[in-house]
């Protein structure tokens, strides 16, 4: 694990699989410790979009999104028809955390999407590339898997990080690849840290995961999933980027609520291996079991 240093602002990372318990404990050692989140979720920064990301339930209060008492900062923050690129988050995020910092509160970086992680913690150089809308025309007449196909051929690793459901992530991966002519894989390079983050990755075995999953899947359609999937699909059609993420995806062309159902929970559990390998990668992560183990080496970090 990497040296604590003292000179950078501080950030607590809470980070672990779908269904892991990242919400509920980021809670508790925000209470306990005086802080303040920054979510690090792709899908619950959109605005509209609730049921089917899980987004906590919690309210605006002087601008400002509030869950439990605690100030949350990227949580329905972003138009749903917004093309909202990486370098924003991660300019956003960076922002977000330093003038948490400021405030001599401790800032905690919550969630369970890889890219949006180590975009932050490592702080990469990420290049613009402007949209191909004459390539975006011709890519989006395939359909998904094909695309998918292609990617995994170009850029296996870029393949891994958009997953095969996600077609306008798979085709900005493309476009990325076409306009600069290297591997979108590789066009992320690592700057000088600007953060000193303690990385704590919650653990769950595979059968509470399973449960934990299908039960989520379950309390979502009895909270009215199918209802929101229909007005969102209904406003903004299918094209828009959280319209093509899982809880909302397996609607388009299925009827049948207790296949969809299914279909969801196996998407998730898919999405949770990809989280899995990405987070295996990085050996800073220490992965604890319980809240009180966590608590401990948050204080030992702060000291």
């Amino acid at each position: 694990m990497n040296l604590s240093n003292t000179n950078l602002p501080k950030v607590i990372t809470i980070l672990g699989i779908t269904s892991s318990g990242k919400t509920s404990l980021a809670i508790e050692l925000a209470k306990k410790f005086n802080g303040e989140v920054v979510s690090a979720d792709s899908r619950q920064i959109y605005k509209e979009f609730n049921i089917g990301t899980a987004k906590p339930e919690g309210v605006w209060e002087n601008e400002k999104f509030v869950y439990k008492g605690i100030t949350h900062y990227l949580i329905d923050e972003v138009d749903p028809t917004e093309d909202f690129t990486l370098s924003q988050y991660q300019k956003l995020a960076t922002e977000k955390l330093k003038e948490i910092a400021s405030r001599n509160k401790v800032p905690f970086l919550i969630g369970g999407t890889p890219l949006y992680l180590k975009a932050v913690l490592e702080n990469w150089n990420i290049p613009e590339v402007k949209p191909n809308l004459r390539l975006r025309q011709e890519l989006e007449q395939k359909d998904v898997l094909e695309l998918f196909n292609i990617l995994k051929e170009k850029d296996p690793e870029a393949a891994l990080i958009t997953g095969n459901t996600n077609k306008r992530r798979i085709i900005r991966a493309l476009e990325v690849i076409a306009e600069t002519g290297e591997k979108f894989s590789n066009q992320r390079k690592i700057g000088k840290l600007v953060f000193d983050s303690l990385k704590i990755g919650i653990k769950i075995e595979k059968e509470e995961l399973v449960k934990k999953i299908t039960q989520r899947t379950k309390e979502m359609f009895k909270k009215g999933l199918a209802e929101e999937v229909k007005q969102l699909s209904e406003k903004y059609g299918w094209n828009i980027t959280p319209m093509q993420s899982i809880g909302y995806q397996e609607f388009k062309d299925e009827t049948n609520l207790d296949k969809i159902e299914n279909l969801i929970i196996q998407n998730t559990l898919a999405y949770t291996k990809r989280q899995t390998t990405w987070f295996k990668k990085d050996k800073d992560i220490v992965w604890v079991t319980s809240p009180k183990e966590t608590e401990e080496k948050i204080k030992s970090f702060l000291k």
